[in-house]
């Protein structure tokens, strides 16, 4: 035999299992991580992925964690997380088949950095999709948030133009508050991905 082995995508195989509401079963977990007793402003992160050459991204999976609106995360870790409190503060979804995606949550609070300062509010989001190996993570952070100067991880991306990659815009006049976040994975406008 000669010539060379055909290149080939890997995956997606999330979605059967981790998506099911896409093929009509019910979902663990979703887009909307408001529970009743989440207290804090109601607001909605949707965006768009884009792949190297700019084109949507229809096979991709978000999936995101963050701190309530006191700063708690919903982890055992977390000694502030109150133990009776349904709000989770993790979700994921599909994107569709022109790369969107949506999240209905609250805006999260200021937690604790690794060197004991506070961080500016921010939604951890990892990023799932065909022909990546391992998935992406990255964070979003607010535009209309005072403390990202002060920030530690935003401090560490020296470069304004990437730094702007992380950060959410405001939509004017939309109720609930919603904020447009897209996701780059390649390219001039690559979003600042971070190893975990």
């Amino acid at each position: 035999m000669s010539g060379i082995t055909p290149s080939q995508t890997v995956g997606p195989f999330f979605h059967y299992m981790l998506t099911p509401r896409e093929y009509g079963y019910p979902e663990l977990v979703g887009n909307s991580l408001i529970t009743p007793d989440a207290l804090g402003e109601r607001i909605r992160i949707e965006g768009r992925v884009y792949d190297g050459d700019g084109a949507p991204v229809p096979d991709a999976m978000l999936e995101v964690w963050q701190a309530d609106a006191s700063g708690r995360y919903a982890s055992p870790a977390d000694p502030k997380a109150p133990a009776n409190a349904a709000f989770k503060g993790f979700g994921r979804t599909p994107t569709t088949k022109d790369g969107d995606y949506a999240f209905d949550t609250i805006k999260p609070g200021r937690v604790l950095g690794p060197d004991g300062r506070p961080m500016a509010p921010h939604i951890n989001i990892n990023l799932f999709g065909r022909g990546m190996l391992r998935h992406v993570f990255t964070r979003l952070y607010f535009a209309d948030e005072a403390s990202n100067a002060e920030d530690p991880i935003l401090a560490l991306v020296a470069d304004p133009a990437s730094r702007a990659t992380l950060i959410a815009r405001r939509k004017i006049g939309a109720t609930p508050a919603t904020y447009v976040f897209d996701l780059h994975l390649q390219g001039a406008k690559e979003t600042v991905f971070f190893e975990c």
